[in-house]
């Protein structure tokens, strides 16, 4: 299972129940009958994760430029 379905905030709903239905069927998930399902619950993912890091990496910036201007001003008095 993957690591982000046991978040509370679930992104990618619709592509789980699918996934979860088609897996409800053993001979279809044993034959491949679910790599659609899986496929798109997996590009679903990974377009939650590279926005998610992306937004990360702007506070970061952000974070760290906040920081840089506090060392100048506190370096300034000097």
């Amino acid at each position: 299972m993957h690591p982000q379905l046991s978040d509370k905030r679930i992104v990618c709903r619709e592509f789980i129940q699918a996934l979860d239905a088609c897996h409800a069927n053993n001979w279809a998930r044993l034959t491949g009958g679910c790599n659609q399902e899986k496929d798109s619950l997996n590009v679903c993912l990974r377009k939650e994760r590279v926005e998610r890091s992306s937004r990360n990496r702007t506070q970061a910036k952000e974070k760290r430029l906040k920081t840089e201007q506090a060392w100048k001003e506190l370096h300034q008095d000097d």
